[in-house]
């Protein structure tokens, strides 16, 4: 079936959060004998092993859970032109494990003109992996899932559990996600890219796409 919608994750896929993930780590472990460094690479060796990378290494080290900051996140650079163009040939929604307000948050950042469906986490009642928010942005998109995408940037949280639902898959490698390992998934992603910003029309209805 031809692709009609592309559902894209937020953060770390059209948000760029390493900023917010540095701010994190390094109150996390404040006032801890856990270093910065320590903390990374356990936080990168779970994400190897495409696991919740930040809580898992938090709950090692005994650490508390650090707030997140929002005001740290921006756009990455060309997200709002590959969105524009995306837009062109398909309809696009959001799936994210966000806070309550997404809508607002994303007319904010300028890119909430393109998206006709968001379902986020903390609006929704529900958050990735489990599949409930993928049927519930598929049910108000009235799009089956052979014919959507979802984009993202987490193996275990955006590609995993949309291919069980039948979709097809974009794996955005970005910021901590890009440490996954696509060999531990029951199958490979469609379609990989290296950052947002290559993503295009033709990957997901040319020749050399997903058709």
């Amino acid at each position: 079936m031809a692709v009609k919608w592309v559902f894209f994750d937020v953060g770390s896929t059209l948000t760029d959060e390493s900023a917010c993930e540095a701010a994190r780590i390094a109150d996390t472990v404040r006032g801890s004998d856990v270093t910065e460094d320590e903390f990374d690479r356990l936080y990168r060796a779970f994400c190897a092993r495409n696991l919740d990378g930040y809580n898992l290494a938090r709950e090692r080290f005994g650490l508390a859970k650090a707030r997140w900051r929002t005001d740290l996140e921006r756009l990455y650079p060309g997200a709002a032109e590959m969105l524009a163009r995306m837009s062109e040939k398909f309809r696009l929604g959001v799936i994210a494990n966000q806070s309550p307000g997404l809508r607002e948050r994303l007319d904010e950042l300028g890119i909430g003109r393109f998206f006709a469906v968001v379902a986020g986490s903390g609006d929704v009642g529900a958050a990735k992996p489990s599949p409930e928010i993928f049927r519930h942005a598929l049910a108000l998109a009235e799009c089956d899932a052979r014919e959507a995408v979802m984009a993202g940037d987490r193996l275990d949280r955006d590609i995993a559990p949309a291919q069980a639902l039948g979709m097809r898959t974009v794996w955005v490698r970005q910021e901590y996600g890009a440490l996954g390992n696509a060999a531990l998934l029951p199958q490979p992603p469609d379609v990989i890219c290296r950052s947002v910003a290559e993503l295009t029309p033709e990957m997901l209805s040319g020749g050399n796409g997903i058709l």
